[in-house]
């Protein structure tokens, strides 16, 4: 966190204790135990150990991280949990943490707002995962002899729980900006064989977002489903139904009439891992999670959220969290749309930058907040940008002085010549480079990012250009061309 969230976090964390005193004060006394007393020396000793093992860690924080789909919590999402983390409520049934489980309902009822869902049924889970699973069961259930299609560029994690659930997994290639290919899908649906599509809007590897508008009336004639995975990119639904930031927003009103919806609230939502949500428009999707206990579920005649859901525990502190950020950030373009604002500017600024680089090149139109680009290395050949890329990743981040951590994407050769027809394709796939913009300060540091990797990019060419021998163009170490390398 930044020095300013710092500084609330002092004033802020003490009142989490204050209120968690205040409240069992009501109580009365009672005779405490030794048996989990800890020494004061031993806890320091102890901790210290912590706070060393806590340096071997990557800045989050800070701009020059752009890597993953990282960034620290609001600091009111980190006193909200902590808060609600001393009263320990499990979020299952209203008996495990009634406050919580009310906090929930209403902070999903906004995350249902945001997407336009007149009606639905949700609630929190542990992450983008289980929210898929949960979503993909449901799929099952309404059709259970059909399968699922899912594009090329989709998480992995549908094709995983495919198996899981035991049912066919139908994956469709991509089109040229990383969106599943209509094209193919509606060659699939034609056999008949599909129930569920699942269109994403923010792929993890691109930030491509699926025409959702179109898939959805491919797959309303086949009378198929639709589950849209915008675990990460959800929240640009809040620019995106707008029509804002030069965003399309036909895709995002779509989701409105889809059939399940999954967001992470513990990615551009602010929260802290352990914080992904599913929702179903239609309230009828709750049956198939009907169970019954014979120990819970009597405090309240309501449905409790443990009755709608796969998971059973849940932290009552992840509802607490989203709650209060939300009453502080809300969930329109002047609250958390400033940050998205903020993210999509960045990105798209970086993509100008890359336009008019000549050692960097940009390989795709950033679509939210993710930014792929490679090293133009001589020969323009797969493998020589593989290993460049490869290269710039680790000297970035093992820097001593400036260090910059970025991440790499694979790409495979037919989609790599698609976008860059001029790439010589000598190889079966190449990494690239891929940094996502997830934190606002980005838009301030885009312009000491690009410089620095593109520093780095002189460097690495200088270096090949150095491994040449004068008279053949070949490396002497292994007698191949540098591109090859």
């Amino acid at each position: 966190m930044d020095l300013h969230d710092l500084r609330d976090l002092r004033d802020w964390l003490p009142r989490a204790v204050e209120v968690a005193e205040r409240w069992g004060g009501q109580f009365g006394p009672y005779r405490t135990h030794d048996a989990h007393r800890i020494g004061s020396a031993a806890f320091t000793e102890a901790f210290d150990r912590l706070a060393k093992r806590m340096d071997d860690n990557y800045p989050f924080f800070h701009p020059r991280y752009a890597g993953q789909m990282v960034k620290p919590p609001h600091p009111a999402a980190v006193v909200g949990y902590l808060t609600a983390m001393l009263f320990n409520p499990n979020n299952h049934a209203a008996e495990g943490g009634p406050a919580t489980t009310e906090m929930e309902k209403e902070a999903v009822a906004e995350l249902a707002a945001m997407f336009g869902l007149p009606a639905h049924v949700g609630h929190l889970t542990t992450s983008g995962t289980m929210a898929n699973l949960e979503a993909l069961y449901v799929a099952r259930q309404v059709h259970p002899e059909r399968g699922v299609a899912y594009s090329s560029e989709c998480h992995y994690t549908h094709e995983r729980m495919c198996h899981v659930l035991g049912m066919e997994g139908h994956r469709i290639p991509a089109d040229d900006r990383g969106r599943i290919d209509l094209g193919a899908l509606e060659e699939a649906l034609r056999g008949g064989r599909i129930g569920t599509v699942v269109v994403t809007t923010g792929t993890t590897g691109l930030g491509a977002v699926d025409p959702v508008h179109d898939v959805l009336r491919l797959a309303r004639r086949y009378g198929a489903r639709v589950h849209v995975d915008a675990a990460y990119g959800g929240f640009y639904a809040i620019l995106g139904r707008a029509g804002l930031s030069g965003l399309d927003p036909e895709p995002w009103r779509a989701i409105a009439a889809c059939d399940s919806v999954v967001v992470d609230p513990h990615k551009h939502g602010l929260q802290p891992y352990g914080c992904g949500a599913v929702l179903f428009p239609d309230p009828r999707a709750g049956r198939h999670f009907a169970h019954d206990s014979p120990y819970t579920y009597f405090t309240d005649s309501d449905l409790h959220l443990g009755e709608i859901s796969l998971e059973c525990s849940r932290a009552g502190a992840a509802a607490a969290a989203l709650w209060l950020t939300l009453q502080l950030l809300p969930l329109t373009p002047e609250g958390f749309g400033r940050i998205l604002a903020a993210n999509r500017h960045a990105a798209r600024s970086w993509a100008q930058l890359l336009r008019d680089s000549a050692e960097l090149r940009l390989y795709q139109e950033p679509q939210l907040d993710i930014v792929t680009y490679f090293p133009t290395t001589a020969g323009l050949a797969l493998s020589g940008i593989d290993g460049a890329s490869d290269r710039l990743l680790r000297d970035g981040m093992t820097a001593d002085a400036d260090p910059v951590f970025l991440s790499v994407l694979r790409a495979d050769a037919e989609a790599f010549v698609r976008r860059h027809p001029d790439v010589r394709r000598d190889a079966e796939a190449a990494r690239i480079l891929r940094s996502v913009l997830i934190k606002p300060e980005s838009e301030h540091y885009v312009p000491s990012l690009h410089a620095r990797v593109t520093s780095l990019a002189t460097d690495i060419g200088t270096r090949a250009d150095a491994d040449r021998t004068p008279d053949t163009g070949r490396t002497p170490d292994t007698g191949r061309t540098p591109d090859a390398a």
